[in-house]
């Protein structure tokens, strides 16, 4: 892990970035505080870290809103903390693009654990798997995370980039929801199967096309798979 490696703190609390700096530090992170929503994306637009912690309620703007504002433009990885504990929002924020969830309170320990994990699993899937796979009216890339329908431009959280690309780079093969979610968010990720589900859903909600020669199928108990007709 390089020593240079920035994390943003994004969380209106100051205890949160006092526990978390200290364990950052230990580890030979740099990182810096954002306070509220606003602050949050001008940092992560001009500082350009290599991993956004970011808090779900904080002033100004929402964690959500943030999330969404900095889909738009990047793929950095993202950590939601909340203190909420509810499914709908934690299905909330992974829909939205992010790469993990935490909810409070919780351990610094814990947290520079999922750190450590999640730039390892999203470094891995940059550099492993940077190609670019075409179909008849469909082309998907990691690349630059970008996925075409009859060419034009569709758009895709980066998880939903990385489901799509890992269905349809083992065309016929089927895939549960556990191998799914360790490929994509990596054996260390503590979430609910369902997840893959509501991904799914939408990811086919927008790859819809009348004359695909492909396809999105649901294997019943089993899993899904990405199946090419001609």
């Amino acid at each position: 892990m390089a020593n240079l490696t920035h994390i943003l703190i994004c969380d209106d609390d100051p205890v949160v970035h006092e526990s978390l700096g200290l364990y950052l530090s230990a580890e030979q992170f740099t990182h810096s505080s954002a306070f509220d929503g606003e602050q949050a994306l001008e940092m992560a637009e001009s500082q350009h870290p290599d991993l956004i912690i970011l808090d779900l309620m904080m002033p100004k703007l929402s964690g959500t809103e943030v999330c969404r504002e900095i889909r738009r433009t990047s793929s950095v990885p993202i950590i939601m903390l909340t203190a909420k504990g509810e499914e709908i929002d934690r299905v909330l924020g992974l829909e939205l693009g992010a790469d993990d969830y935490i909810v409070k309170p919780f351990s610094p320990r814990e947290v520079v654990a999922r750190i450590k994990a999640v730039l390892r699993r999203t470094g891995e899937f940059s550099q492993n798997r940077d190609g670019v796979l075409r179909f008849d009216g469909l082309e998907i890339s990691l690349a630059n995370y970008h996925v075409k329908v009859a060419g034009e431009t569709v758009a895709f959280t980066p998880k939903e980039v990385e489901i799509l690309y890992l269905l349809a780079s083992h065309p016929g093969q089927v895939m549960d929801r556990e191998q799914i979610l360790s490929q994509v968010w990596g054996y260390d990720y503590f979430g609910d199967t369902r997840t893959v589900d509501t991904h799914i859903k939408r990811i086919r909600q927008k790859i819809a096309h009348e004359s695909a020669s492909w396809a999105l199928i649901t294997v019943y108990g089993v899993g899904y798979k990405f199946e090419v007709s001609r």
